[in-house]
C-alpha cells in the first residue's frame, strides 16, 4: 500500500518501515508486508521503533501482528500501547504486518526487522559496564543500509560508538545488507578524530573525539587496490538494533584479525583493453599503461583510449587466490579523471569468464574467449542492463579519495576483469 516505506524482506532476515520514517508518517494509509521465513523455522521480530499517535485502542493509528498458523494476533500497538518487549518469538513461519492510520498531527511511524529461528545465538558483553576491549557477536538483519541514523569512521580505523552499528557493519564490509548476518565487534578505546570514507555504497562522516569506537572483526581483508581513471538505537552494548537471538555464548575477548588489510594480494601482470597514449603540449607521447593501476603509483595511472567502449583492465594474480575486496581511486594528474562504476568478472584460466553477481546468487558461466566484448564475452554494458547477472558496483566521485567494496560472498580465481 502507499504507507510503505523502506522494504527489504529476504527468507532469513529483513527489515521494513512506514513511509517517511523517521518524518511523519501519511494520513489515510495503509500497509501490508507478509513475511515467510522457510519451512520449519520461526520468525524472531524486533520493535526497532513503534511512535504512532496515541489513541483509544489505537483507532487512529495502529501496527498489528497476525500469526496465520496459530490463529493469534499481536496489537494493537501505538504510543499509548506499545509492544511490552523489544524481542517478539512467534511459533509461526509467516507473519502478516499491518500498519494503518487515518487523521494524525505526528508520529515517527515503526520500524521493524526480523530474523528466524535457525539462526546462531548471539553474543552480549560479559557485563553491563563492558571492559576498554570486549567482543560481541550480534545479528544484523538484512536492510539496514538505508534506515535512518549517521556513522562516523572507516573500516581501517573503526567507527565511534554512536554510529548505527549495523549500518556500519554494511559499510565496513562485513555484511552484504541484502543478506544481513552474524557481526563480531570490540568496544575499544576511541580516538581523536574519525576520517569519512565511502564504502560499499554508503557515505560515512567525519567525527571527532568519542570515548570508545566499534571495531568490526572478520576474516583476513585482501584486496586488490587499484587506481584507474576511466539504528534502530545507539548503545554502547550488544544493542538492540541487531536482532537478538537465542542465548550463545559469551565472549570473553576477540580473538580474530585484525579489521586493517593485513594482506594486500599482488598482482603479476596488467592487461587492458587498450590504454590512452597521451601527447603533451611539447610533442612527448606518455602511454597510461595498464600497469600504471597499481594503486600508489606515483604520477599518471591507467586509462583507456579515449572513445572506447567497453573497457576492461586484468589483472594476472599469478596463482589462484581468494579475493574479499577491491580499493579504487582516480588520477588527480593533471587531468580530472575517475571511475564512478563498474562491474567484475573472474576466471580460473583467462579463458573462461564469470561475472560476478555478489550474495545475490551463483557466480553463473557466462562466455569464453580471450578478451572481454572483443570475442565471445559479453559486455558489462550498460552496466548492469544487458547482462542483469553483474553486480554494479559504485565507483569514485571524484579523482582524490579512495573508494573500498567488499566481494560477498569472495571471488576464488587468478584472474580478474
Amino acid at each position: 500500500g502507499d504507507g510503505c516505506g523502506h522494504t527489504l524482506l529476504t527468507p532469513h532476515s529483513g527489515t521494513l518501515s512506514s513511509r517517511n520514517y523517521p518524518g511523519t508518517y501519511p494520513n489515510h494509509t495503509a500497509c501490508r508486508w507478509r513475511l515467510r521465513a522457510p519451512p520449519g523455522t520461526s520468525l524472531l521480530l524486533a520493535f526497532g521503533d513503534v511512535d504512532l499517535e496515541p489513541s483509544e485502542r489505537c483507532t487512529r493509528s495502529s501496527l498489528l501482528l497476525a500469526d496465520p498458523q496459530a490463529g493469534t494476533a499481536y496489537g494493537p500497538y501505538c504510543r499509548n500501547a506499545v509492544p511490552t518487549t523489544p524481542l517478539l518469538v512467534t511459533n509461526s513461519s509467516t507473519v502478516t504486518v499491518l500498519f494503518n492510520s487515518t487523521s494524525h498531527r505526528s508520529g515517527r511511524g515503526v520500524l521493524l526487522s526480523y530474523a528466524t529461528s535457525e539462526h546462531p545465538g548471539r553474543g552480549e558483553w560479559d557485563r553491563p559496564d563492558p571492559p576498554p576491549s570486549p567482543c560481541c557477536s550480534v545479528y544484523c538483519p538484512a536492510g539496514c543500509k538505508d534506515i535512518d541514523g549517521d556513522i562516523w569512521g572507516n573500516p581501517s580505523q573503526g567507527y565511534r560508538d554512536t554510529s548505527v552499528l549495523c549500518k556500519a557493519a554494511v559499510h565496513a564490509g562485513v555484511i552484504a545488507d541484502e543478506l544481513g548476518g552474524q557481526v563480531t565487534l570490540s568496544r575499544e578505546k576511541g580516538i581523536t578524530l574519525y576520517e569519512s570514507a565511502f564504502a560499499n555504497g554508503l557515505h560515512s562522516k567525519r567525527g571527532s573525539l568519542s570515548e570508545k569506537r566499534l571495531v568490526f572483526h572478520k576474516g583476513i581483508f585482501s584486496p586488490f587496490p587499484l587506481k584507474f581513471s576511466h539504528n534502530f538505537g545507539h548503545q554502547t552494548r550488544c544493542p538492540p538494533h541487531a536482532v537478538p537471538l537465542g542465548g550463545g555464548p559469551r565472549l570473553p575477548a576477540c580473538r580474530v584479525p585484525s579489521p586493517a588489510c593485513g594482506d594486500t594480494l599482488e598482482v603479476a601482470a596488467f592487461n587492458a583493453s587498450s590504454w590512452w597514449h597521451e601527447v603533451d603540449a611539447l610533442g612527448q607521447d606518455r602511454a597510461w599503461a595498464p600497469q600504471r593501476a597499481a594503486l600508489g603509483t606515483a604520477g599518471h595511472s591507467w586509462a583507456a583510449e579515449p572513445g572506447s567502449e567497453a573497457a576492461w583492465l586484468e589483472l594476472d594474480l599469478g596463482t589462484r587466490r581468494n579475493v574479499t575486496g577491491i580499493v579504487t581511486k582516480g588520477s588527480s594528474e593533471q587531468h580530472d579523471y575517475y571511475v564512478t562504476s563498474y562491474c567484475v568478472s573472474s576466471s580460473r584460466d583467462g579463458k573462461n569468464w564469470r561475472p560476478y553477481r555478489g550474495s545475490g546468487g551463483q557466480e553463473d558461466k557466462v562466455g569464453t574467449g580471450g578478451t572481454m566484448g572483443g570475442g565471445t564475452d559479453p559486455l558489462c554494458e550498460p552496466l548492469g542492463h544487458r547482462h542483469p547477472l553483474w553486480q554494479v558496483f559504485e565507483g569514485n566521485t571524484d579523482s582524490h579519495g579512495e573508494v573500498s567494496n567488499a566481494f560477498i560472498p569472495p571471488i576464488v580465481a587468478r584472474y580478474l576483469r
